[in-house]
């Protein structure tokens, strides 16, 4: 098991084989020497012939009869060639050895028979493998502390009441979670737990507006209902901040279905096993009752389940939208990356309409700004180009929703990055949002942009979504502090490693995804931290795509380990604040960084109230900076069109995008261009087709590849067209390669080279013949 893959199944006792590969040696300095030592050794025996120590010593090593030996002590193949290598450096550098060990060399090395064999050399060798090799001696220990087989059992103030579970199941626009917020509101306590800020934001709003005192607490903000700062009965949370501790009659936890998400799974397992509620309402896909329902079996806890059915109906279209033109007032186009978001947009913009914008890294305040914007009817805008961010969290007012595309970047269960197409759940999830029930629009619509995706998007909505099958586990930061109680030298990523490879789980579970984890273990892991500080660091919600915030987070750990305070003029220093509206796109995207660095630090303010102790003004000065973004997205095609103005010749993509998409389109680039300028029609041919295939293997065999026509009607059209169509080239780099195509053609060069080249290869062609 690697430290990205999940923890497989336990059969109930027996113990799963650790993955020796993640246990690092911890090194072993050679004795220098002390006078006492050496002379009781050299003075029973005589000095040590290093020669002769060096060749028994091999000897000893090939002995099958030691392997099997470690192999019984819990050294491996593996293990036991580096505690072989690190005990022979240990004796060959050491100016001397203890004493016993020294004699045993000297009746080996004198060819004692009676005396000496190179068997008798084994209680030292595991005794230096031990040293090396802390884990050895409490396996078992750790065996124990890893196992993730009863997660029930961690919470015994839920397992000391009797829950009522009630399972609310229906797809988008079904008004199951109203159903669940009804319940909540009529409660005498209530905790809500949601997946995203805007949702408990949008829940602790209904429920003041509804007179019913709630809190708000997310990572980043905590919001009293009582201005005297008393907890309030009723409190909406995002759902990884959730008290397993604090007793409330009703408890909602919203999207069930994201129990199996790689990333955030155990969140939601988390309150699902550890709420104290006497009725918890759980929402979300039915794909998920299932799982839920033997979940709760093992904790002898009945699930009733209350099904329903979309409240409006949801037509798919017979045709594709095909053109912009053909756009209409409440029309979203649900694009999956930036540059798509960029390209559409300004493209609206150049036929005279007005568009909002949504994506996923823009603050909560501006999505809400541009929903409602978008909402508005006596707004001119009409039209919403947006990401998938809008599948859950936001309230708008679509008539249609339009795929621009429906291959999407993801990142598998193994933390791996891919490119394929949507999944049911998610296309339903995004379709869903159209012909909202109260909404202006009472019915929805779905189609996509191009005619060759209809097929295969009316193929995944009829596919049904496939049951949820596990639940997420992540381990906690006291499993972990007493790992690091018997493995004190590993470091902290170290020791996830070995903890993730010696977890043992049954088949309802696995163990998320540590990546993100693992990635600021290692960034921090020179700062001198105590163990609890730097768990707490790393388990920080930040994109590590963004270099901006990880310098940061670096800076606030080596600053707090230094034991000074993180002040709000260090702040204003490192961030250059106050900013100005962004002209382009880059500095667009800097600000959407420079706000994730404010919401770090109010993150970590809420965790070490003290080091980082200017709250309130961060987030005062949080609020100016979404106004300023705000800015900057209702001008974005301005900020689009400066970029590209901006941009060096032949450079298309506004924003890198950290996928293999984006690899995809630069490699096509670079096989199509050498460095003198030089390119022809057939490597750009061979370029792009290499790029598109690359594009179809990665799509799934059922939708694409597995069928001839299936294959031909991805081959349609025009090249230019499916290569702009699927993202790998935009119009910007296909006008660069016409442009160099052109200037080729009218300096007459042909292929990869000019016409003298062509009359170099001929000669010599007519030298080989000759």
């Amino acid at each position: 098991a690697s430290s990205s893959s999940s923890a497989s199944s336990g059969d109930g006792g027996a113990s799963r084989a650790p993955d020796t590969s993640l246990f690092v040696p911890v090194p072993l300095k050679p004795g220098l020497g002390g006078a006492a030592e050496e002379d009781v050794g050299a003075e029973l025996t005589r000095p040590l012939d290093k020669g002769e120590v060096l060749k028994n010593l091999n000897k000893f090593y090939k002995r099958k009869e030691i392997q099997k030996l470690g192999a019984e002590n819990g050294l491996d193949a593996r293990l036991f060639h580096q505690a072989f290598i690190s005990f022979r450096k240990y004796i060959m550098e050491s100016s001397s050895v203890s004493a016993d060990l020294h004699i045993i060399l000297n009746d080996i090395c004198c060819g004692f028979v009676l005396l000496g064999h190179v068997d008798d050399l084994f209680p030292f060798f595991l005794r230096h493998a031990k040293q090396i090799f802390p884990m050895l001696d409490c396996m078992d220990d750790l065996r124990k502390i890893s196992d993730l087989r009863l997660p029930p059992n961690w919470y015994p103030d839920a397992r000391a009441i009797q829950r009522k579970i009630i399972f609310h199941a229906g797809p988008t626009n079904s008004g199951k979670t109203y159903h669940a917020i009804q319940r909540f509101l009529s409660a005498k306590s209530g905790i809500y737990c949601g997946p995203l800020k805007l949702l408990a934001h949008e829940i602790f709003q209904k429920s003041n507006d509804a007179n019913v005192p709630c809190d708000l607490v997310t990572g980043e903000e905590r919001v009293h209902a009582n201005e005297d700062a008393r907890q309030a009965p009723h409190v909406a949370c995002t759902i990884e901040m959730c008290s397993t501790n604090t007793p409330y009659e009703v408890a909602v936890i919203d999207e069930i279905q994201m129990i199996r998400d790689p990333a955030r799974g155990w969140a939601w397992t988390r309150a699902l096993l550890g709420l104290c509620a006497e009725e918890i309402h759980v929402c979300g896909e039915p794909a998920a009752i299932d799982l839920v329902t033997e979940l709760m079996y093992t904790t002898g806890e009945e699930v009733e389940v209350r099904n329903y059915k979309r409240l409006t109906p949801l037509t798919v279209l017979d045709y594709a939208l095909e053109s912009l033109d053909n756009l209409r007032p409440g029309d979203c186009i649900v694009c999956f990356s930036k540059n798509d978001i960029y390209s559409v947009s300004r493209q609206i913009e150049a036929r005279g309409l007005e568009c909002a914008v949504i994506y996923g890294s823009l603050p909560p305040g501006t999505k809400l700004e541009q929903a409602k914007k978008f909402n508005n009817p006596d707004d001119p805008c009409k039209i919403l180009v947006a990401t998938d961010a809008i599948g859950m969290g936001l309230n708008l007012c679509i008539r249609r929703i339009i795929f621009n595309s429906i291959v999407k970047p993801t990142v598998n269960e193994k933390g791996e990055k891919e490119i394929d197409s949507i999944t049911t759940s998610q296309a339903l999830q995004i379709a869903g949002r159209a012909g909202r029930f109260g909404s202006s629009f009472k019915e929805g619509e779905v189609t996509t942009m191009h005619r060759d995706d209809l097929v295969q998007l009316k193929e995944i909505l009829s596919e049904a979504v496939p049951p949820v099958k596990a639940a997420g586990l992540h381990p906690t930061p006291e499993q972990i502090e007493m790992f690091a109680y018997h493995l004190p030298d590993a470091t902290l990523s170290n020791l996830i490693d070995i903890f993730v490879s010696l977890s043992q789980v049954d088949g309802m579970y696995f163990v998320c995804n540590i990546d993100d984890f693992k990635f600021l273990a290692d960034m921090i892991q020179h700062i001198p931290l105590n163990l609890r500080s730097r768990y707490v660091f790393c388990t920080a919600p930040l994109n590590r795509k963004e270099p901006f915030v990880c310098t940061t987070l670096l800076k606030f750990a080596r600053q707090f380990s230094r034991n000074e305070p993180l002040t709000f003029d260090w702040l204003c220093r490192h961030t250059k604040w106050p900013l100005a509206a962004p002209k382009n796109i880059k500095e667009l995207v800097h600000l959407e960084a420079v706000h994730d660095v404010f919401d770090l630090y109010l993150w970590l303010s809420y965790r070490f109230m003290d080091m980082f102790p200017d709250a309130v003004l961060v987030r005062d000065i949080q609020k100016k900076l979404d106004d300023i973004i705000q800015i900057g997205v209702c001008n974005i095609t301005k900020l689009i069109r400066a970029s590209q103005s901006a941009a060096a010749p032949g450079t298309a993509e506004v924003v890198s995008e950290d996928f293999p998409l984006s690899r995809t389109k630069k490699d096509a680039m670079r096989v199509v261009s050498d460095r003198h300028g030089a390119a022809s029609t057939e490597a750009l041919s061979i370029a792009v087709e290499a790029a598109g295939l690359r594009r179809a293997k990665n799509l799934r065999p059922s939708r694409l590849g597995s069928k001839q026509e299936d294959l031909k009607s991805y081959g349609r059209g025009s090249l230019a067209n499916r290569l702009l169509r699927e993202g790998l080239l935009t119009q910007e780099m296909l006008r660069q390669l016409e442009s160099e195509w052109q200037d080729q053609h009218r300096n007459g060069r042909y292929g990869l080279g000019s016409k003298r080249d062509d009359q170099h290869r001929s000669k010599e062609t007519g030298k080989k013949r000759k």
